[in-house]
């Protein structure tokens, strides 16, 4: 809305001084015209926007300009800074308003204190998205308009028609039951129902979406972090699922903990190393999974899954065993 860029075009001349149109642009998403007129209705509006002409010249406040946004303390709006770094928000396609949000979060602060808050951004790297093994995260993003519809259907306790693609299969429309909105690991979900049984959706792979009138047929109230806690189990027991029963290093632990769909059971070895049942999405889940271990991991069972790894091991070997 022109309203909130307008809010947001003052804040940031306030908390960065003069700006030129072209970072004005950039930092709005709005293109330079944009920018000059939305200056012009500023100035309008008796906001005091002025320009400074020449080289290093752009666009700024006269000093003491003020706004009023209140009702934070220091550590309050600190805080704030801080879980806004994360990148949560973007799963539920509230990046631009976050964005948004710290910048009055920031010009809420008493001006002994702005300064140390502007540069929290800078001094702490929350979920960055290359690792120290120079692995990229990866980007599991669903289009803006499209979580927004799902979300105001959650939260007016409207049903929402989605055109989703499950894995392997063609998109298909169906209409939802929303029950509530999880992020996980940057990868947000749709708790819902459908005809009656529970239904968990990737919010990336719905196409499209559509809020509905009808009311959905729902709880009051629900406890969303037991609701999906109950639905991961359903999934990690069904379907082609494999648990795998593995002796591992105590430093490859967590790396395979991030890799397999649960860890369900494990314990320390008179060797020093950890043996674990893990579970994988299928069995080739499961060998690509443990074939990262490298000499790190064994697997003790099941068999099929020994041979696997060994034979993936021989056919690797036999590829170099010529003269190069």
């Amino acid at each position: 809305m022109r309203a909130d860029r307008l809010v947001s075009l003052v804040l940031l001349l306030r908390q960065r001084g003069r700006l030129s149109a072209t970072t004005l642009a950039r930092e709005l998403e709005v293109s330079t015209r944009t920018v000059l007129r939305d200056i012009d209705a500023l100035s309008a509006a008796g906001v005091p926007a002025y320009a400074e002409r020449g080289r290093n010249g752009g666009f700024a406040l006269l000093p003491g300009f003020q706004t009023e946004l209140t009702g934070l303390n220091h550590d309050e709006a600190l805080a704030l800074l801080v879980a806004g770094s994360r990148r949560g928000a973007q799963a539920f396609g509230l990046g631009s308003a976050l964005a948004s949000a710290m910048l009055k979060v920031v010009d809420a602060l008493p001006e002994s204190h702005r300064h140390t808050a502007a540069g929290v951004a800078e001094r702490l790297l929350i979920d960055p998205e290359i690792d120290l093994l120079s692995r990229r995260a990866v980007a599991d993003e669903a289009p803006d308009a499209v979580v927004a519809e799902i979300r105001r259907a959650v939260f007016a306790g409207h049903q929402v028609r989605i055109r989703y693609q499950a894995l392997n299969q063609s998109p298909k429309w169906r209409t939802v039951h929303p029950i509530g909105l999880v992020t996980v690991r940057e990868l947000g979900y749709l708790l819902a129902t459908r005809e009656g049984e529970d239904r968990t959706y990737r919010l990336s792979r719905v196409l499209a979406a559509e809020e509905l009138d009808e009311p959905a047929q729902r709880p009051d109230r629900v406890d969303l972090g037991r609701a999906w806690q109950e639905r991961s189990t359903r999934f990690r027991g069904g379907g082609d699922r494999i648990v795998a029963l593995v002796r591992i290093r105590p430093a490859q632990r967590e790396e395979l903990a991030r890799t397999a769909l649960a860890i369900l059971a494990e314990e320390s070895g008179p060797d020093g190393w950890i043996r674990l049942e893990a579970a994988f999405q299928d069995s080739r889940h499961a060998e690509w999974a443990l074939w990262q271990a490298g000499r790190n991991a064994e697997v003790l069972a099941p068999q099929s899954l020994r041979t696997a790894l060994h034979d993936r091991a021989a056919a690797l070997a036999a590829a170099y065993s010529g003269q190069a």
